[in-house]
């Protein structure tokens, strides 16, 4: 039996239809902007300064939008220096450390060389002077090893860590204020004291917790 033809009005009610069946595309949202990667200070006063930091008290919004008041310590930043002499032995190499009282601890601690930067002063610059005031030692190769935050909750101060190696003793120079005891001591050594309990000085902890690590995976 002879097929029927399709009307003109039944084709164009079939290609209708399937123009409706495709899946209609909806306009893409555009993405929400990303929060400002720091707070913007919309106002700051100075209500402490001395010799070594000031103290102000800023106003702010928030990268997330939160407005606050937060008191921050503004301090130039510091040197730490973890200066190494491993002429006698690679896997267990000789550290200088220095012992000296601190107030604020009410303690003698044992620490690493370390000093604060003078204002706009290269942390490289300042940790080789700081090396040798201190300690007498100047050192042939110097590597920065980290930088890091120690109280990022209210202290701005920069710790810039550098590893020296190719210790050259000489005559230290303290100064009026510094008594500095200072001395070789096997990183094995220190190792024992920091898990007796005897190392209680925050950048020491962490600088030779790292060399320790680094030099493990050597």
């Amino acid at each position: 039996m002879p097929k029927q033809a399709t009307s003109p009005s039944k084709k164009a009610a079939k290609s209708k239809a399937a123009k409706s069946a495709r899946p209609v595309k909806t306009p893409r949202k555009k993405p929400a902007p990303e929060p400002a990667e720091t707070a913007k200070v919309i106002g700051s006063e100075v209500v402490y300064e001395g010799p070594i930091f000031r103290v102000t008290r800023d106003k702010i919004i928030e990268p997330n939008g939160m407005e606050g008041v937060k008191d921050v310590i503004r301090h130039n930043g510091s040197a730490v220096i973890l200066a190494v002499d491993n002429s006698r032995s690679k896997e267990d190499p000789w550290i200088v450390m220095e012992r000296q009282y601190r107030h604020a601890a009410r303690q003698f601690l044992w620490e690493l060389p370390a000093g604060t930067l003078d204002p706009g002063e290269d942390p490289l610059a300042g940790a080789q002077r700081e090396l040798e005031e201190e300690t007498g030692y100047r050192a042939k190769k110097w590597k920065p090893l980290v930088k890091y935050f120690a109280s990022p909750g209210f202290l701005a101060e920069a710790m810039n860590v550098f590893l020296a190696e190719g210790l050259m003793p000489g005559h230290a120079r303290p100064e009026e204020d510094e008594d500095i005891e200072f001395r070789l001591v096997k990183l094995s050594e220190i190792m024992k004291m920091i898990r007796k309990g005897a190392i209680l000085d925050g950048k020491t902890l962490s600088c030779v917790l790292l060399y320790h690590e680094l030099l493990r995976r050597k």
